[in-house]
């Protein structure tokens, strides 16, 4: 059974992911204003994981025996100055979301709930990945700013990539 201090929490962070979800939507309809596509599609993909880790959230927390409960989804940023911003924000909010996710393993270790400790890792190592990816992105555009011709290179690159579904829980 999960504590409703954890559930409560829980569904913070399920909120949080379906606003990353939104944001990076946000993003993506930006780059197809530009006609940027691959960037576009990076973005894309970006959504899809974000809806993933709020479902695999959703989902632990009904395992557990809580109740998800959802709430309004603040309006994301719609304007950028560059792709550059764009990515920089990007960064930026996953940043914030590790410290979200720190956040609530420091609860689940405060109120010795090992299960969702246990759990949480997975998303503790996904938000390395996560940091690292936009990190990428952002060096990448920074240098470009003397080859504009590498944008359209990057932008092929990153229409390459896939939405690979999470493994379930406990695999």
């Amino acid at each position: 059974m999960i504590s409703k201090k954890i559930e409560k929490a829980l569904n913070a962070q399920v909120n949080a992911e379906l606003y990353s979800a939104y944001l990076y939507l946000s993003m993506e309809s930006y780059f197809q204003s530009l006609n940027l596509n691959g960037f576009a599609n990076w973005m894309r993909v970006q959504t899809q994981e974000e809806v993933s880790h709020a479902m695999k959230i959703y989902d632990f927390i009904n395992e557990r025996g809580g109740r998800t409960l959802l709430k309004g989804i603040e309006g994301p940023p719609t304007e950028w100055k560059s792709p550059l911003d764009v990515f920089e924000a990007a960064y930026a909010h996953e940043q914030k979301v590790t410290g979200l996710i720190n956040d609530l393993v420091d609860l689940a270790i405060k109120e010795k709930d090992h299960a969702t400790n246990n759990f949480l890792q997975w998303f503790v190592n996904e938000q390395v990945e996560e940091e690292a990816s936009a990190d990428a992105i952002v060096q990448q555009l920074k240098m470009m700013k003397k080859a504009p011709g590498g944008m359209f290179m990057l932008d092929r690159e990153l229409g390459r990539r896939v939405f690979t579904p999470p493994a379930a829980t406990g695999e």
